[in-house]
């Protein structure tokens, strides 16, 4: 085992404990992945349509990491205000029938929240995602979501990003077809969701040389911030 090494776990075991002594304790061994589907990109003001979600089981000691299909978890939320535009429809398939039959917002959000428990969140271009989800749960659960979901998040671009440097990709159709994985169906959240596992386990060989922790995830994440882009 190198010094690095050494002084990394170290630094990950102190992480550990503080966040063990934290309101919101980090569960590092289940990571979960999300997608959204939205009545359009402004996440400001267009609606939350649906959530998808998929777990993945992370195992520090042996740095591996697996897509939990069992761990799953999909919803679509009613809504008051249809979307019926065509265009969009024909996005993401949720069609006006499926929005009137949705789960009740307050509902559905309380059931993500209890879904992702303490594990910590991905998703690829994470901010929209955020933002959309905590919107939402300040409108509908706001007596116990003031501030949205509590838990952390990492964006999965600029994972690929940092991972990859000689990859001059941006958007998620990019990278997915960089490295030659299979989407079912576009734009619907669930099938994103397992195309967005698959990247990640795409990243993973160089991820975990340079990772021992969340924590390491986060800093690697915020480092490709400042790093130039061709």
């Amino acid at each position: 085992m190198t010094g690095q090494r050494v002084w990394r776990e170290g630094w990950c075991a102190w992480l550990r404990r503080l966040a063990g002594n934290s309101v919101t304790s980090l569960d590092e061994t289940r990571w979960v992945m999300l997608d959204v589907e939205t009545s359009g990109l402004d996440p400001r003001r267009d609606r939350l349509l649906a959530v998808a979600a998929i777990a993945l089981q992370v195992d520090w000691s042996s740095r591996r990491i697996a897509i939990a299909l069992g761990d799953s978890f999909e919803v679509v939320l009613r809504q008051d205000q249809l979307t019926e535009a065509k265009d969009n429809i024909l996005l993401h398939g949720i069609g006006v029938q499926r929005q009137r039959e949705g789960m009740a917002p307050e509902q559905a959000l309380a059931a993500l929240a209890d879904f992702v428990g303490h594990s910590p969140l991905l998703a690829f271009h994470a901010a929209f995602d955020r933002a959309l989800i905590t919107r939402h749960m300040k409108l509908h659960l706001r007596s116990t979501f003031p501030q949205g979901l509590p838990n952390r998040w990492v964006d999965l671009e600029p994972l690929c990003a940092v991972t990859h440097e000689q990859v001059r990709a941006r958007s998620l159709d990019e990278w997915l077809a960089h490295f030659n994985i299979g989407c079912a169906v576009r734009h619907q959240a669930a099938a994103d969701t397992l195309a967005e596992c698959e990247l990640l386990l795409r990243i993973w060989p160089r991820l975990a040389t340079q990772c021992g922790c969340w924590a390491d995830v986060e800093r690697l994440a915020e480092q490709q911030r400042w790093i130039a882009r061709a």
